[in-house]
């Protein structure tokens, strides 16, 4: 766990969720696998929807596979089939259980494998995109199969189908099968060359993978520049280079010129893609440039360039953007006044929905512009994330006045600021008051902490707080929303951060390679000095 656990107040914890006998029916048809394999061949066709949502809630990993394998629709769409529905109102898109989705493949290794006399195959699409990786999961196995080894095991059983096929002669039977596959890909060094097999042989292969959003770290750039042409960029709504994909500007000039994204509507940069210290005449016009790509991408909304140094320029990567953006991160890009007020006067400001500062001294160093860049925001915001970003009690005031228009404001984070209990209570009055708000990260009081402390907090001393006040201080905040009727906001303080579900998953492999990259810089550094002796 990275911090303390959900506070959920009494009515949030029981809350019943509605079906209709029609789906209790279908329950109690796969709760038995054999009585439900029997019965799934001479099913209705559109009872299959019904079944695979309550095999996937009791978790029957074999009735899964057995209605996927007999899939009788043009179209399998986990979203559509696990997302709430007039039978179950339950949400089930974050149930990531391990069983239940090596199931739903192994079932489509099957269906195409799979001959039959009785009805015609008609799967056409087979849509895995649409899930979300939550930190916790209420799966009775508690394993779960996240973004990167739902991408491991989709290209691994591609490239193991149509060896099959080819050893067991079957071309002739599957040459009328063409099932596109959509995916969320997320390729790192590690998966590399098996979802490069698995793309390289898209044409022989049945399922043919459809690469919807895709997701690089710890990746070389040679890698990364081969294996973004196989996934055809031209379809790509989504591209998120992460963490240890070294890109900087040049790469990122290089990688537009040479690679078009028509459809892109998300694109997330690497740590200090752009960083503007003693920046060159020959910089200024590659970053004008870069603008004007970026501009051909009518379809683009979301941009994040946390971490890139852009301090006095992000005007030149934003004003040329023919569309509003709707999510924004520009958390430690160093911006300046003339980068907050452009963002304030911008006309990006009035479509936001999702906005994160993090980093920047807003409240001490732009008052004026950040409350100006919040009021032209707060009719669409729905996110906003100000961590360590040095507000305290002095702000409170600023904080309660810019955050309290933001009426359709779902989600707030702010993290690592260093304001005391009290302070903290008048915000959660805020809370009250903002009618669509459901989730919030607020950091453990000032006051928690021994009072000679100062901040930002090292990772040593985040966790040296005093519980017992923190909990008393917690059960006045909780107390608060009971009297608001507000049970449907969610309190935590994860100490270290939010959860971020990508590395969870990969956290090994990005220390492998962080370990790796210090080990290469002490060697050049020594390197260096037996050079200069």
């Amino acid at each position: 766990s990275q911090g303390l656990e959900h506070r959920k107040l009494p009515a949030q914890q029981n809350r019943g969720i509605m079906k209709t006998l029609r789906f209790m029916c279908a329950q109690a048809l796969v709760s038995n696998a054999q009585i439900a394999k029997r019965s799934i061949a001479s099913a209705a066709h559109n009872l299959y929807p019904l079944l695979f949502k309550a095999s996937y809630l009791l978790e029957q990993a074999t009735v899964i596979h057995d209605l996927v394998e007999r899939w009788p629709l043009a179209e399998f769409s986990i979203r559509k089939l696990l997302g709430k529905s007039p039978d179950c109102e339950e949400d089930l898109c974050s149930r990531t259980c391990l069983l239940c989705l090596q199931a739903c493949v192994s079932g489509l290794k099957s269906y195409v494998l799979h001959t039959s006399e009785t009805y015609l195959k008609r799967l056409k699409v087979f849509d895995l995109t649409g899930l979300v990786d939550r930190e916790s999961q209420p799966c009775k196995c508690g394993k779960t199969l996240g973004r990167w080894g739902r991408t491991e095991l989709m290209a691994r059983t591609c490239f193991d189908l149509l060896v099959e096929v080819e050893a067991c002669e079957l071309r002739s039977l599957v040459s009328d099968i063409s099932v596109e596959v959509l995916l969320s890909l997320f390729v790192t060094q590690r998966n590399y060359e098996t979802v490069v097999e698995a793309l390289l042989l898209r044409k022989q292969c049945p399922l043919k993978i459809h690469c919807v959003e895709f997701r690089a770290d710890s990746l070389s750039l040679r890698n990364f520049f081969y294996i973004i042409n196989l996934v055809r960029p031209e379809t790509l709504q989504k591209l998120e280079l992460v963490h240890n994909v070294h890109l900087e500007m040049e790469h990122f000039e290089f990688l537009l010129t040479q690679v078009a994204f028509p459809q892109l509507r998300s694109l997330t940069l690497p740590t200090r893609t752009f960083d503007v210290r003693g920046i060159t005449q020959e910089d200024e016009l590659m970053l004008v440039r870069i603008g004007e790509m970026l501009s051909g991408m009518k379809f683009l909304t979301e941009l994040s360039l946390s971490f890139s140094i852009l301090t006095g320029r992000i005007r030149k990567i934003l004003s040329p953007l023919k569309t509003p953006l709707q999510v924004l991160d520009v958390s430690s890009c160093c911006l300046n006044h003339a980068d907050m007020a452009y963002l304030a006067n911008s006309l990006h400001a009035e479509h936001l929905e999702q906005l994160d500062l993090s980093g920047h001294n807003v409240a001490d160093l732009f008052p004026s512009t950040f409350f100006k860049l919040l009021t032209r925001a707060s009719c669409t915001l729905r996110s906003l994330t100000l961590e360590e970003c040095n507000i305290g009690d002095e702000h409170i005031n600023l904080l309660m006045l810019a955050v309290e228009p933001c009426k359709r404001l779902t989600e707030f984070r702010f993290l690592g600021n260093p304001l005391t209990s009290g302070c903290l209570r008048r915000m959660f009055e805020v809370f009250t008051e903002l009618p669509a708000l459901c989730k919030v990260e607020i950091p453990v009081p000032r006051d928690c902490y021994p009072a000679s402390y100062t901040y930002p907090l090292t990772d040593e001393n985040l966790v040296k707080y005093d519980r017992g006040k923190f909990e008393e201080i917690n059960q006045e905040w909780m107390a608060i929303l009971l009297e608001a009727d507000r049970s449907d906001i969610v309190v935590s303080t994860p100490i270290f951060g939010s959860f971020d579900a990508n590395i969870q998953e990969t956290s090994n492999e990005i220390g492998v390679v962080l370990l790796q990259s210090f080990k290469d810089a002490v060697s050049n550094m020594l390197t260096a000095l037996n050079d200069v002796d």
